[in-house]
């Protein structure tokens, strides 16, 4: 972030920062942020990750939408101070190195994705939805995904990927298909 200040030579030129410590997709970290940076920002810029989309920078599409201690949280108004202490999960954190998720699966069998902006809010709204019901009706992931905006599709699909995913994550991976 770039800040340009007047060059008053009797007027302090610090910019107040905080250090925090927190925990992105199992690794370890601290950053030094100024209070009003937002967590989008501190992911996207500071650490490099930007799976994190921005969209509307004010909660409406769900682009943003990464797990904080496995809650979906909008982070394009969310201040990056507000993690001090917590766990951030990123759509960076949901594959192996070798492997997808069974999310990032679903999507590509169901044809979950157009364009692909809104799919890492999606995938994290939907991670954070079979985290907490493993077996979900199609109601209760509409539900989960309803702060999350897809300009490309009718979401029939992407309601799709997320049941093939919880059908394969519950042990059907061969009937994942026809969920």
């Amino acid at each position: 972030m770039t800040i340009v200040y007047d060059d008053n030579e009797d007027q302090a030129t610090d910019v107040p920062v905080r250090r925090i410590r927190f925990t992105v997709n199992g690794q370890k970290k601290i950053a030094e942020v100024e209070p009003r940076l937002l967590l989008a920002h501190l992911i996207r810029r500071g650490i490099g990750l930007t799976g994190t989309h921005m969209g509307c920078d004010t909660t409406n599409c769900g682009a943003c939408t990464v797990l904080v201690d496995g809650r979906p949280v909008k982070s394009c108004t969310m201040l990056a101070v507000q993690i001090d202490g917590r766990a951030i999960t990123t759509v960076e954190g949901l594959a192996s190195a070798s492997e997808l998720h069974p999310l990032q699966e679903g999507f590509r069998e169901e044809h979950g994705l157009q364009c692909g902006f809104c799919t890492p809010g999606m995938m994290m709204a939907a991670t954070a939805l079979l985290e907490e019901n493993p077996d979900p009706t199609e109601e209760d992931v509409r539900w989960a995904l309803s702060g999350n905006l897809c300009r490309c599709t009718g979401y029939q699909n992407i309601v799709k990927s997320v049941l093939w995913a919880a059908a394969k994550l519950r042990g059907a991976g061969s009937e994942a298909g026809e969920a």
